[in-house]
């Protein structure tokens, strides 16, 4: 395991400080981890909307890949 030191500004210290308190996470280090977590899904959510956006656009692309390659 590692450990990662970030410096935050007071307001930024506060709210994770308040996150804990309110029983968000356990500790800073927990609210962390659960951020980081919290931003992976996120990202993955973010990306499969946007397949899904491609399809109803149209640009998905069906066929041989090998035939579909020969087109670009």
């Amino acid at each position: 395991m590692s450990v990662l030191t970030v410096p935050l500004s007071d307001g930024m210290s506060g709210k994770i400080t308040q996150f804990v308190k309110d029983g968000v996470a356990s500790s800073k280090a927990d609210f962390a981890r659960k951020a980081m977590d919290w931003y992976a899904e996120e990202l993955a959510i973010q990306t499969v909307l946007k397949a899904q956006r491609e399809v109803r656009e149209g640009k998905v692309l069906y066929g041989d890949l090998d035939v579909l390659a020969e087109t670009v």
